[in-house]
């Protein structure tokens, strides 16, 4: 079990859950590469009876046929899904589409009680570095939210206008206590969610190897030549060789393999790589 909840986390959840009040809808960002493994748990209580909105974020790092799955998988839940590549003006077009169409149902329902208010406020939530900083810049059109590539960028909540329409409340990612599947926490350690100090880099690389392994075999033969994972201390020993990841002396030193691969990963050197699938 990995323990994690920094004091600015738990504040968060308490903004949250009394900002919920003041929006009409909730565009809840996941990670496309481990969608299941980056929705906070906490969160769907509170925001079950609020229309939302699931944007998968990097889904140009993640693999397309999984991602088609998700989005059925959401479907299924009752929920509108995209996959978002930020970068894409496209993909951003589309966001900003479903979000003002969301709108318009919601401006609807209030003009049928007689309420006139023409702007509909959202509410952004997600786990740390899944990208929302990006997206409102990308939505907005300039930059508003700090951009980085490490957790907990985004310390305060945020009001941000988009359009004449609607206007969006950038809240800080955030976690939830514990991670009762160690699994879990590894996935949101590998794709960058947590700090490494939570989980040891070299046990969450030689999980993504095993799981590469049997999901994305080629990937591992093509990028570090391997042909089987039974010895990881010899997977490290291949992969530090060819990348150069050697110490003085010529040994290799298995901390900058860990981070060169988890590097490779999360700039889709590896290919595209979904780290789970739905049920």
């Amino acid at each position: 079990m990995i323990q994690w909840y920094p004091g600015h986390m738990a504040k968060t959840m308490r903004e949250i859950e009394k900002n919920l009040k003041l929006v009409d809808l909730v565009i809840e960002l996941v990670d496309a590469r481990a969608p299941l493994a980056s929705q906070n748990p906490l969160l769907q209580p509170l925001i079950e009876h609020k229309q939302k909105i699931i944007l998968m974020m990097k889904a140009d790092l993640a693999h397309e046929q999984a991602t088609n799955k998700w989005l059925d998988y959401f479907e299924q839940q009752g929920h509108h899904a995209i996959s978002v590549n930020a970068d894409d003006k496209k993909q951003i077009a589309h966001v900003i589409r479903m979000i003002e169409s969301e709108s318009e149902s919601i401006i609807d329902k209030r003009a049928a009680k007689g309420i006139e208010r023409k702007t509909v406020r959202a509410l952004i939530i997600g786990v740390p570095n899944v990208g929302k900083s990006t997206l409102i810049n990308r939505l907005a059109q300039k930059r508003i939210a700090k951009i980085g590539d490490r957790p907990g960028i985004t310390k305060i909540p945020q009001w941000i206008k988009v359009s004449n329409r609607f206007e969006l409340l950038d809240t800080p990612g955030v976690l939830w206590p514990k991670f009762e599947d160690e699994t879990i926490g590894k996935k949101l350690a590998i794709i960058g969610t947590i700090k490494y100090e939570l989980v040891p880099e070299q046990d969450v690389v030689a999980y993504l190897l095993e799981e590469l392994y049997f999901t994305y075999p080629d990937a591992l033969e093509e990028r570090y030549g391997l042909d089987n994972v039974d010895d990881m201390w010899e997977v490290f020993e291949t992969i530090g060789k060819r990348r150069g990841a050697l110490q003085s002396g010529g040994q290799v030193n298995f901390d900058k393999v860990a981070e060169h691969v988890l590097q490779d990963f999360r700039q889709g050197k590896l290919g595209r790589i979904t780290l789970e699938l739905p049920e």
